[in-house]
């Protein structure tokens, strides 16, 4: 098997191990917004690190945390709905992102945004990828010290503020984590699919699990499926890599759906 196959496989694997745990935290919390909007602001982050000659990563990182922070601090200060403030930096990040990008390409005009857009999991190299797992170790323990927290929160906020859990600190560790996973991840689905990989093998896993450890155990299975099939399809059909593993993992939902409604499934 071609070294560009199996790198690509173990890409899909590590964006599989962090977008299961995570996109568990992310769907009982209904974050799913906050995902998008770190997402669009990681075009800023593309682009301001491509003018700095800085690694896109690290520009993607940097930037995801200083929203969490502008978002942290906004909630505090405004009366204006969570929702209402994530749509204002979602689309300002974004705007912001393209007039940067716009800026940078008429200096290096070879830059090939659509692989930062829609990713390209097939030009994943060896140093990528020990980027990606060094970004899986970090959350994965960082997941296992707040994880006693972030249930308690997000099962009960108030409780567990009661109980003298530090609600804000705990969602403001999380924000971060959700950023260093779009940065090290960027490079499998892209900037603007990379929530989908989220969202949907969670959603998918919420269906047939009865705790929060069985859901996200089977929201990896989910995504790890979805990186298989949608890379098999993509070599055979010649199609997007990227959004081929996110149409395959919309299909498994689909699937799961229609299984979970047979008769003797309730």
């Amino acid at each position: 098997m071609d070294e560009f196959i199996i790198n690509a496989l173990f890409g899909g694997i590590a964006l599989a191990l962090v977008a299961g745990p995570l996109g568990c935290v992310v769907v009982w919390r209904r974050m799913a917004y906050f995902g998008d909007t770190l997402a669009h602001a990681a075009l800023l982050g593309v682009a301001l690190a491509l003018s700095a000659n800085f690694l896109p990563l690290i520009g993607v990182a940097l930037i995801g945390a200083v929203l969490a922070v502008i978002l942290f601090w906004l909630e505090k200060q405004s009366e204006l709905s969570s929702d209402a403030l994530l749509g204002i930096l979602s689309h300002t990040a974004l705007a912001a992102g393209l007039i940067v990008l716009s800026l940078v390409q008429r200096q290096t005009p070879g830059i090939d945004m659509m692989m930062y857009l829609f990713g390209d999991i097939l030009a994943i190299s060896r140093s990528q990828l020990y980027w990606m797992y060094a970004g899986v170790i970090l959350i994965s323990i960082a997941m296992w010290r707040i994880w006693p927290g972030l249930l308690s929160i997000s099962v009960h906020e108030e409780l567990a503020r009661t109980d003298g859990i530090s609600v804000s600190g705990l969602r403001f560790a999380f924000m971060l984590l959700l950023a260093l996973m779009i940065a090290v991840m960027i490079n499998v689905v892209g900037i603007l699919l990379i929530t989908a990989l989220l969202i949907i093998p969670a959603a998918s896993a919420r269906l047939f699990s009865r705790t929060p450890v069985q859901m996200i155990l089977l929201a990896v299975v989910f995504a790890l499926l979805s990186v298989v099939t949608g890379l098999g399809s993509s070599m055979r059909w010649d199609t997007p890599t990227g959004p081929s593993i996110v149409v395959a993992a919309a299909l498994l939902f689909f699937m799961v759906h229609v299984l979970r409604g047979l008769p003797g499934r309730e």
